[in-house]
Parts: structure tokens; sequence; C-alpha cells
């Protein structure tokens, strides 16, 4: 299926996005696409299983990812 492969290459993106940074701001249109297709619980549950805060910004037009500490093992 296209549109898993295209999100497990949007994930490994940002994954290695906020390996150096504290956020990534997702703005293309391809790529807002892929996340504009997931249901709110969808994507929000994909962000907390990688340690990650979701916020869309601009009604959906800029999609924001952060690391949060909040969500990550202890140990």
């Amino acid at each position: 299926m296209r549109n898993t492969r295209d999100l497990f290459g949007l994930v490994e993106k940002v994954t290695a996005r906020l390996r150096l940074k504290s956020e990534i701001t997702i703005i293309h249109r391809a790529e807002l696409r892929i996340l504009r297709s997931m249901t709110d619980t969808e994507l929000r549950s994909l962000a907390a299983e990688n340690g990650w805060r979701v916020v869309r910004r601009l009604g959906s037009r800029q999609i924001q990812f952060y690391n949060d500490a909040g969500t990550r093992a202890v140990g």
C-alpha cells in the first residue's frame, strides 16, 4: 500500500529531525496530504507511539511535531 510506505518515510524524516532539533514543521503538500488522510486520533496515536507531541497550525496548513519527554519511557 503506497500510503503506508509514504507514512513510514515521513515518520523516518520526523524521527531524524527530532534527534537534532526540538521540533519539525511539516508544510510540504505531499507530506501534509499523508497526515491529513489520518484521523486526529490516529495522528495523535502515531505521535505518542514515537514520543512526540503534535500540533496542527493555520487550519492544518502546517503540522508541527515536538519531542515530548512526558511520553518517553524512563530507564
